[in-house]
């Protein structure tokens, strides 16, 4: 019996921190209608028009700061990602890595599992809280790469169409919050002084997504009530927060911005901001939160080498070892 496909399925990044790769990556990123569900005759030329003519070469200063020797830090992590599952599940499983919106591409990543015979496929979206803007997009495109065709009425380039199932959102799953506990204890373990705040920052959404049915914020704020339990902090010692504002839309908050920023009025002195709902370090962590972040805390009266930023889980033994047993839960029928 062939082996057991496993897609594991990230965002995307640009392959280098230039404005030649970075506009691509937005122009996929933000032409995604999960992401940004206005209508395409009024967004289009807004995005071609203005937004890509500015915003790579922003950007791409950015991704500079955050780049690595290697490349990205999130391909970097994520293919140690890939590469710690795969040795976990061994060889009744194929493990492959699918960014949305940059190579190795979901189209790649079936067709590398296809051409190896395997007719049954797990995909695992590397996001533990259900997003329409990331999860629902995931689903599209495994399916459509699965089915041949690029849309629902698009031409279809291939027969056979394997089997599918995906992981569902784990935000309140044992292991998940158990692999958070440990990565950041041991993180503070290290530290000479502990924090004595801690922020958890979530990538944010609109609030018209969430009035019309996205379940990502009361997820969010279920990962950080669990999460905080298991740390034994105490309500007024963490609060929860939302990054990544774009656009002129009513965004669901607090914003983590304003937040950092009010911090030292408040008498915090040694904040810790994490994020719950990145499992991979990239430019929203390295840079938003812990660059940026340390920023708006001294620029509120903070002292900004007293300002910590935790990294994400990337390739934590215990956060693996929980993706390993959630594939093998998923392939239950699959397996003999």
């Amino acid at each position: 019996m062939s082996p057991i496909g496993v897609v594991l399925s990230q965002i995307g990044t640009p392959l280098e921190p230039t404005s030649k790769f970075v506009r691509p990556y937005l122009r996929r990123f933000l032409s995604d209608r999960r992401v940004i569900d206005y209508s395409p005759w009024l967004w289009q030329p807004l995005l071609r028009g203005i937004i890509l003519r500015a915003r790579p070469r922003k950007s791409a200063k950015l991704y500079r700061e955050i780049w690595q020797e290697e490349g990205s830090p999130l391909l970097i992590h994520s293919l140690a990602q890939q590469a710690g599952l795969q040795s976990r599940l061994g060889a009744e499983y194929q493990v492959e890595l699918a960014l949305a919106y940059s190579e190795p591409s979901m189209e790649q990543a079936m067709a590398s599992l296809e051409s190896a015979g395997i007719t049954r496929i797990i995909i695992v979206p590397l996001f533990p809280q259900y997003s329409s803007t990331t999860s629902a997009s995931v689903y599209d495109q495994a399916c459509f790469a699965a089915l041949g065709r690029r849309s629902a009425n698009g031409s279809v380039s291939k027969r056979f169409v394997p089997a599918l199932r995906f992981v569902d959102a784990y935000y309140s799953e044992p292991g998940y919050i158990s692999a958070m506990q440990s990565h950041l204890s041991r993180y503070l373990e290290e530290m000479a002084d502990a924090p004595d705040y801690y922020v958890l920052s979530f990538h944010g959404i609109p609030k018209r997504y969430v009035a019309t049915g996205d379940p990502y914020p009361e997820q969010c704020m279920e990962t950080a009530r669990l999460l905080a339990n298991a740390m034994g902090w105490a309500p007024d010692r963490y609060e929860v927060t939302f990054q990544s504002r774009f656009g002129p839309e009513e965004w669901v908050g607090p914003a983590t911005s304003e937040v950092l920023g009010q911090l030292a009025g408040r008498g915090i002195k040694r904040p810790l901001i994490f994020s719950p709902g990145l499992v991979t370090d990239c430019l929203e962590t390295l840079h938003e939160l812990a660059i940026e972040g340390r920023e708006q805390f001294a620029a509120g009266g903070g002292e900004a080498g007293h300002f910590l930023a935790a990294p994400c889980l990337n390739d934590h033994v215990q956060w693996l070892d929980f993706l390993s047993l959630q594939v093998e839960k998923n392939a239950m029928g699959w397996t003999d």
